[in-house]
């Protein structure tokens, strides 16, 4: 057996993994990658590059037979759908090498394509080469949670993983799981002609502010998908050429099945017990800095339980990559983590919902809201559906949600505001060019400060000395 040392070995080749390597490698520690499957991880290979390479191509079949208001006639989009799964390949293989191999290598890292298992604190084996590292990170990621649904092993379901390899087009696509992942497929293959139901055993979107999934489900509702809540997937059985699912409100009989319930973390075979690393179904128990219950073993991004998004994987790494390199004390923080549903419209959150804050500030909350119907260019561009909300708490952000065009992009100024403890007057300050949906952000800040200005019984008098006493 080969026999290895470096100083750092990262287990995952996913985006937390990427990302560690390539820093930790150009600052000059000596960098070990192993990676079982595919370079770039379920980011690039079945999660966000396909789904919204999709979304992209939904979303010009959709714009074809809904421009009428802007002068031009609506015509119904004639839909190629493996033609619209080969765009999906095709984003894939244009992103694919700055996450390849070769790239990696040429920066350094000795990239290894085998699976690898802990046979000691600081050891790991990758078939015939035994590893010795200073410090190891396990970024293995997650895979789709399969659901125990009684039939569900005798049909040919999809997930995230395996819908990517489809080339004919649902007829009626059964969505269980009215997740993100699930609502995104739901209104992405509906504008792309499929009839889809969709079945959620609670509330759809639920983790998100009532109002906002709201909004959006109403618009899902409006295009034709069926969204069914409370309702459980009892039984999965096949009839001929469909599938057929029994739920608590009867029997919903399809001709493709989608699986999106959730994700699990990819601990299997790592044999993290002969490393003394301990888990929990949500992942790896790891502390404030990302360190396991092994000291020189860090687990970051999906498999470290903490949230599963590129962005939280790559602000893993950027956090560790203090204490691995340069010795130096870090922690990584979860407030300013934004996510995004990347439906139309997008909704995004970012801190805590309007919910939570009241929770845990009472009367100390102020809610500052701004609707997009009041923007200009959602005005030119008849976008006017959504709204912004700000939780404020003594001036200062904890939280903000966005519902509507654009919002994945503009949750991304309230992150920088509660990464660095911004005043809700720091953002009033900005100035966006005009006529901008960022415009957003500058006026619900103007939102939460007019009532002070415009309604303020103080000001009002100081106004009135200074207009007849200053010459």
């Amino acid at each position: 057996m080969e026999k290895l040392s470096c100083d750092l070995l990262i287990i995952g080749a996913g985006s937390a993994g990427l990302s560690l390597a390539a820093g930790a490698s150009q600052m000059g520690a000596d960098v070990v990658l192993l990676e079982r499957h595919k370079m770039g991880g379920d980011c690039l290979n079945y999660g966000c590059v396909p789904s919204k390479a999709l979304l992209a191509s939904a979303h010009m079949a959709h714009a074809q037979s809904h421009a009428a208001a802007f002068g031009i006639r609506n015509r119904t989009a004639e839909v190629d759908y493996a033609a619209a799964q080969g765009h999906v390949q095709n984003v894939i293989e244009k992103i694919a090498p700055v996450d390849s191999q070769d790239r990696f290598e040429g920066l350094g890292v000795n990239v290894i394509r085998e699976a690898g298992r802990f046979v000691g604190n600081t050891e790991v084996e990758a078939r015939n080469t035994r590893i010795t590292a200073r410090r190891i990170v396990i970024a293995t990621g997650s895979r789709p949670l399969v659901p125990p649904i009684k039939g569900l092993g005798s049909v040919a379901y999809l997930t995230n993983e395996t819908l990517w390899e489809l080339r004919e087009q649902p007829e009626h696509l059964i969505v269980i799981g009215g997740g993100p992942i699930g609502m995104e497929m739901a209104q992405a293959h509906r504008r792309l002609g499929s009839k889809v139901t969709v079945l959620e055993a609670k509330q759809a979107l639920g983790r998100d502010d009532p109002e906002a999934a709201g909004l959006v489900l109403d618009r899902l509702r409006g295009e034709g998908v069926e969204i069914l809540e409370e309702t459980s997937a009892d039984r999965v059985r096949q009839e001929g050429d469909h599938i057929v699912v029994e739920t608590s409100k009867g029997d919903i009989s399809g001709s493709h099945l989608l699986v999106a319930v959730g994700r699990q973390p990819n601990v299997d075979g790592l044999n993290l017990e002969a490393a003394g690393i301990e888990t929990s179904s949500a992942g790896i128990h790891v502390d404030t800095s990302l360190r396991t219950t092994n000291a020189k073993v860090y687990a970051i991004g999906d498999v470290a339980g903490q949230g599963q998004f590129t962005h939280l994987a790559g602000y893993h790494a950027s956090v560790i990559i203090r204490s691995l390199l340069f010795a130096l004390p870090s922690k990584a923080r979860s407030a300013h983590i934004p996510r995004a549903t990347y439906t139309d419209p997008e909704l995004s959150q970012v801190g805590l919902t309007e919910a939570e804050a009241r929770a845990q500030y009472g009367a100390r909350l102020e809610v500052a809201r701004f609707d997009y119907s009041h923007n200009d260019r959602a005005i030119a561009t008849r976008q006017t559906e959504g709204f912004i909300k700000v939780m404020v708490v003594r001036g200062r952000p904890v939280g903000a949600t966005i519902a509507g065009p654009q919002a994945g992009e503009l949750i991304a100024t309230w992150s920088l505001a509660l990464a660095n403890r911004l005043k809700m007057s720091q953002i009033a300050a900005m100035v966006a060019p005009y006529p901008t949906i960022a415009e957003l952000n500058k006026r619900v800040a103007g939102a939460y400060f007019s009532p002070r200005l415009f309604e303020n019984s103080i000001v009002k008098r100081g106004v009135w000395l200074v207009q007849r006493w200053i010459p």
